[in-house]
């Protein structure tokens, strides 16, 4: 039998984010998406040199960004089962609006929210 490229429940594409405050990134979201905590390995001075977070199919990577490496602004869209409730979570949980959930012209409705990490998070959630 061969060895898989990969690890078992792993998608091909994963987004590693580097953020400020990476244990509030994993708790926003566990907290608002839901999110099961995979792995945490910490660094110097208790900051977070890599974690992963499963989300519904999905892996995602982060850490705390390091001195030499400044975090980085990031777009991530994650489809939900109800968008005005994860994105009324989301401003529960501290999440700044970025925009309302809308219906525009596709089948999804959608917002968006940006953590206190840096990330925005677009929520979205087909309708039609």
């Amino acid at each position: 039998m061969a060895i898989s490229h990969k690890p078992e429940g792993y998608t091909t594409v994963s987004p590693y984010l580097l953020v400020t405050g990476a244990d509030n990134t994993i708790d926003f979201l566990v907290q608002v998406l839901g999110a099961e905590p995979l792995r945490r390995i910490a660094g110097p001075e208790n900051r977070v040199m890599h974690a992963e977070v499963r989300l519904d199919d999905s892996v995602i990577m982060l850490a705390d960004a390091p001195p030499d490496w400044p975090a980085v602004p990031a777009h991530v869209h994650v489809y939900v089962r109800d968008v005005d409730a994860t994105y009324r979570r989301a401003l529960e949980y501290g999440a700044g609006s970025v925009q309302e959930p809308v219906k525009k012209d596709d089948a999804d409705k959608r917002g968006g929210v940006k953590d206190s990490g840096g990330t925005t998070w677009w929520l979205g959630t087909k309708i039609e």
